[in-house]
């Protein structure tokens, strides 16, 4: 049955692989000029990524080695959304489990997807305050080390390349600009040389 989307259409979907977190599709479709092709996609899980701020303006990152990437990675909080959680529900929990973290104050920072031409896979970012710690509740395969540092200092790992997560990046510029809009003299950036 043919399916519309936008200006294709759709004539048959088929599923090549699909686990727990993500599936590839392919298309057969008629593009918008009309001619036959073929148009694959992958759908992953929803995601949260969480930046908790303490009273003193330190942040809160976690380091891990990531095993597509190779190496270690210095990020946000970050994980699925489990089936019927909601998005802030799956925040909640991973930053209890990844930094022992509770939060009381939370403020929601958009939704943003990976790759729009390829990809969907919604993100919701968050911003907490008015922390309250604990232990971690990581599972076996997280091999976790926190990281505290100003703000600023995150902001400027992004602009150095040592934050290279999307969702990471992302999220600690929406949290930069939301309080320097906030109090303009409590952020200090100092954009690096060669930056543009």
């Amino acid at each position: 049955m043919l399916r519309k989307n936008g200006p294709w259409t759709i004539k048959e979907t088929v599923c090549h692989y699909q686990d727990e977190f993500l599936a590839l599709y392919e298309d057969q479709v008629l593009k918008p000029d009309g001619k036959p092709g073929k148009y694959a996609t992958v759908r992953v899980k929803p995601g949260v990524s969480v930046l908790p701020l303490d009273q003193d303006g330190q942040v809160y990152l976690t380091k891990q080695f990531r095993y597509v990437f190779g190496q270690e990675s210095t990020e946000t909080v970050s994980g699925g959304v489990d089936e019927g959680e909601s998005p802030l529900e799956a925040a909640r929990r991973e930053v209890k489990e990844e930094l022992g973290l509770e939060a009381a104050e939370w403020t929601h920072l958009g939704t943003y997807q990976l790759d729009t031409s390829l990809v969907f896979n919604p993100v919701n970012l968050y911003l907490c305050r008015q922390l309250k710690f604990d232990q971690p509740e990581r599972e076996a395969t997280e091999d976790i080390r926190t990281l505290k540092m100003p703000l600023a200092e995150a902001v400027q790992m992004v602009l150095t390349g040592r934050v290279v997560q999307a969702q990471s990046c992302l999220l600690l510029m929406k949290a930069h600009y939301l309080l320097s809009e906030q109090n303009p003299s409590s952020v200090d950036l100092a954009f690096p040389q060669g930056s543009g």
